[in-house]
């Protein structure tokens, strides 16, 4: 499989970052690498929480988001310009965010975030090939 690669700036706003998950989700699958649909729609989603608490929380100052792929793995990746990371676990029943990086944690192969020197990357990893991919569908609850 040929590398691909696709990294653009985005503006600190909601829309903005709905835009830019649109926009990777479009560039990924315009590589046209035979990628399957559960994967797509996974790695749309870990990018729109990434997207998402960038903006939330480092709004102020510039945001890049990105992808790459190669023969194994498909990398999601988001720049900010702020230092604190954020924590992942879950937040009381009432509270209405907090589990963008829970979520995350659960869908991705590997995760993390890295200190730069004007902010933070936060990236998400996906394997791509072999037998041994895992299911990455959430069992749904209803109460």
């Amino acid at each position: 499989m040929e590398a691909h690669q696709i990294h653009f700036p985005v503006h600190g706003t909601p829309a903005a970052a709905s835009s830019a998950r649109r926009q990777l989700a479009l560039g990924i699958r315009a590589w046209d690498a035979s990628l399957d649909q559960e994967l797509l729609e996974t790695a749309e989603l870990v990018a729109a929480e990434l997207l998402a608490n960038a903006v939330r929380h480092a709004g102020h100052g510039p945001i890049s988001a990105g992808a790459r792929l190669n023969d194994e793995r498909l990398l999601i990746e988001v720049t900010d310009a702020s230092s604190k990371a954020p924590q992942v676990g879950l937040p009381d029943v009432e509270e209405e965010g907090g589990r963008g990086l829970f979520i995350v944690a659960a869908l991705a192969d590997r995760h993390g975030i890295e200190p730069l020197p004007s902010g933070k990357r936060s990236w998400a990893e996906f394997k791509v090939s072999g037998p041994d991919r895992p299911s990455r569908c959430l069992p749904l609850q209803r109460s």
